[in-house]
């Protein structure tokens, strides 16, 4: 999986031609998620809640 960024353990990365809506994967562990890119909302999976408050922003 092409990676966009690494920070505080969490892997943010993106494929080129996936499925739609248009998003970007976030690991942090054991923890996916999908999160569209248009609304930043979580379309699959779950991230605790503070790692996904430094995702969305």
């Amino acid at each position: 999986m092409p990676e966009i960024s690494r920070f505080f353990g969490i892997i943010i990365a993106m494929f080129y031609d996936e499925h739609n809506p248009p998003h970007f994967h976030a690991r942090y562990g054991e923890h996916r998620v999908e999160i569209a890119i248009d609304t930043l909302s979580v379309l699959v999976g779950r991230l605790p809640p503070r790692v996904l408050g430094l995702v969305i922003e």
